[in-house]
Order: C-alpha cells, then sequence, then structure tokens
C-alpha cells in the first residue's frame, strides 16, 4: 500500500471523526479549490471562458466512462440525481398493465418510491424479502416471472450494508431477458463497478456519497441500446444534436445520452465533481476498494469486540463494503448516536442500529478514537 493516504487533502476539523460518507462526504481540498477557482472566474470573467468549461464538462464524460467502464462517453448524462435517474427510466419504458418491476425490501426511498409510483399504470412493484433464499441473489431470482420487465437494486444497501453480487444478478437478468437496473449511490467510488462486466442497462448514483462530490450533480449511464426504448418526458435546448445552433428551426433528439439532459448543464456541480474524481483516480480504484473494505473490516472486528454490541452489516467478504451498521443490547440507537454526535464522531442512525461509512482516507487512529467513543457512549453516557 502507498505511504500517502491522502488524508491531506481532508482538513476537517480537529477532533471530528468523518465515518459518514454513506450520507454527505466532506469534499476533498482540490475540490473545494476548483469551486473557489470556478466562482472567482465568474465573479470577474463572468462566462468568458465557456468554451473551457464545456471541456471540463467532456472531461467529467470520460472520467465517469473509465470509472464505469462504459463502451463511450455517449453512454453517460449528467443529471441532478439518482431519483431523476430512475425517474428517467421508469416513465420512460413503454410499459403493460400486469407488468412488474422486482426490487428489495431493504432499498432507500429512491429506488423504491419511484417503482412503486407506477401502481397508477398497474405496474406491480414486488419487494422482495432478500433473506428468504439461501442468498439475497437466489432471493430476488424467485420473484421473477414472465411479466418482469426490470430488476431495480442497490448495489450496496443504504441502511445494513449488505453488497450484492452484480455479475450474478447481471447473468440472472440477461436469461430471463429482464432490464437490470443499478444503484450505485453507495458502491460507486468505493468500490470497482464494470458495467460490460455485471451486464448493466443502467447505472445511477450522484456524487455527494463515496464519490466525494457535491450534491446535485449525478452520473446516468444508459446502454446504447436502451436509449431509444426510453420515451422522453422532457425537453429543450440541451438534449439536440446541436444544441449550440440556436437559431436552427429543425431539431432532433440527440443519439447520445445526453438526450436526457433537457436544460442547461450544472457547471459549478461538474468543476467539482471532476476534481473528485480525479483524486479517486490518483488512488487508483483498487487501491481505494482495498483501504475500504480493510476499515470496515476493522470495524466489525473492534466494534464486535464490545461487550452488547452487534454487528448487523454481513462479515462474509463480498457481502459488506464501507458501511458497517451495529446496536447495542442496552442503548437505544437513537441514544447511542446522539451521544456519539456529542463526541464529534460524524455517522448516521439507519437500519435499526448506527451506521458508520469511513472512506479510504480515513486514519486507522480515527476509527480505534471511534471505536473508544462507542465504549464509552455505551458504559458511561
Amino acid at each position: 500500500m502507498p505511504h500517502n493516504d491522502f488524508s491531506d487533502q481532508f482538513p476537517l476539523d480537529p477532533g471530528l471523526i468523518y465515518l459518514n460518507h454513506a450520507a454527505v462526504a466532506p469534499w476533498p481540498r482540490r475540490t473545494a479549490e476548483a469551486v473557489q477557482r470556478f466562482a472567482a472566474e465568474n465573479v470577474h470573467q463572468g462566462a468568458f471562458h465557456y468554451p473551457r468549461w464545456m471541456e471540463t464538462e467532456a472531461q467529467l464524460r470520460e472520467q465517469l466512462r473509465v470509472l464505469l467502464n462504459a463502451p463511450s462517453c455517449d453512454d453517460i448524462a449528467l443529471l441532478k440525481s439518482t431519483s431523476e435517474a430512475l425517474s428517467v427510466v421508469a416513465y420512460g419504458l413503454p410499459w403493460q398493465s400486469g407488468d412488474n418491476v422486482v426490487i428489495s425490501d431493504q432499498e432507500f426511498p429512491s429506488n423504491r418510491i419511484v417503482w412503486e409510483s407506477l401502481r397508477d399504470i398497474e405496474v406491480e412493484t414486488r419487494r422482495v424479502d432478500l433473506t428468504a433464499a439461501a442468498s439475497p441473489e437466489q432471493a430476488l431470482a424467485a420473484a421473477m416471472d414472465e411479466r418482469t420487465r426490470l430488476l431495480a437494486i442497490s448495489s450496496v444497501q443504504y441502511a445494513g450494508g449488505l453488497r450484492l453480487d452484480l455479475e450474478q444478478l447481471g447473468a440472472l437478468c440477461r436469461a430471463h431477458g429482464v432490464l437490470f437496473c443499478i444503484d450505485a449511490i453507495q458502491s460507486l467510488g468505493a468500490l470497482p463497478l464494470d458495467v460490460q462486466r455485471c451486464g448493466a442497462d443502467v447505472v445511477a448514483a450522484d456524487g455527494h456519497k463515496w464519490l466525494l462530490g457535491p450534491e446535485g450533480c449525478a452520473v446516468f449511464y444508459v446502454k446504447a441500446q436502451l436509449r431509444e426504448q426510453l420515451q422522453l418526458t422532457q425537453y429543450g435546448w440541451h438534449m439536440v444534436e446541436h444544441p449550440m445552433d440556436f437559431g436552427r428551426p429543425d431539431w432532433q433528439v440527440a443519439a447520445s445520452a445526453r438526450r436526457f439532459e433537457c436544460g442547461s448543464p450544472n457547471m459549478l456541480g461538474i468543476h467539482a465533481l471532476s476534481a473528485s474524481l480525479s483524486l479517486l483516480a490518483e488512488v487508483g480504484i483498487e487501491e481505494v476498494a482495498a483501504r475500504v473494505l480493510a476499515n470496515s473490516a476493522y470495524l466489525m472486528e473492534t466494534l464486535g469486540a464490545l461487550s452488547g454490541v452487534e454487528i448487523l452489516t454481513p462479515q462474509q467478504a463480498g457481502r459488506y463494503a464501507g458501511i458497517v451498521t451495529f446496536r447495542h443490547s442496552a442503548v437505544d440507537p437513537a441514544e447511542l448516536h446522539r451521544r456519539l454526535w456529542a463526541r464529534n464522531v460524524i455517522c448516521a442512525q439507519r437500519g435499526g442500529g448506527v451506521r458508520f461509512s469511513p472512506h479510504f482516507y480515513t486514519r486507522r487512529e480515527q476509527l480505534e478514537a471511534a471505536v473508544a467513543a462507542v465504549q464509552t457512549a455505551i458504559t458511561t453516557g
């Protein structure tokens, strides 16, 4: 492992232990500097350098293409959020009455509400108990039938941290002729994700968690063969083939995934997310994943050794990522969360417990301090 832990890129306040990347991540120093430069340029020069901004936009698409191993930058759209991306799919597919969507019973509302909203056109959403079979993948497979149009699943479940086998699910979808839609917000930036290897048709993820970027700038990967099948529900100047030819009377929808971007790009978010991705690329996603998994393994081992603490996150290799959720037999999760927050341990209350989510740059001494804070919180209040 390289000696550089890149912690210099995260000048968090002294005494703050940030274990909340599964919620909203702090920005790297270089991201803040990119935003400051962009703001200063706007103040002093306005949009004088807009052509250069467009180069940064193109650069971000390429960074995301590489991160996902997408075949082409044409497969990458830049949207506002995971929810918007999933809505493009939900309201773009040509459903028929009686079709169904399979999801899990552990999904974040973004990957549940959008599918349940289709009940008005008589599309069923099947929420699958992931513990109902020998494996989560088998449980999902058992819920599919000849009317299943789409499997929508989070790569890592937000509350308990369960990691799904995306390659197995992709093969399952191909065998059944089912579209494979991945909400990757809890893994992208923490673990490798190869859209070609896992056979994803759609991947959506906002940038403000493991990607270390701002809220409001999300990646939307759409497989080329699916783009033409998605009916558009939003139209505007930016989603046509010649977006800068404003006086052109005729128009046609862009062949690329830009067709899903109806209006002006979020240039501020684009500059920020591109800077954040440059850091992840510098570290290398395999190295990032190794460090994230090592941090999670350490937390599960040390927290699990505390009296009365139960680890809720699956501890088998391949079943966890960056999330470690735990509870105590005698202290209510909300109270334990309050006590930890009061000790500057920034975490979340999720899934019936407290959720820790360190990133690759989180130092071991910070994890040790967090475990010590848990010990103090459950013994002295």
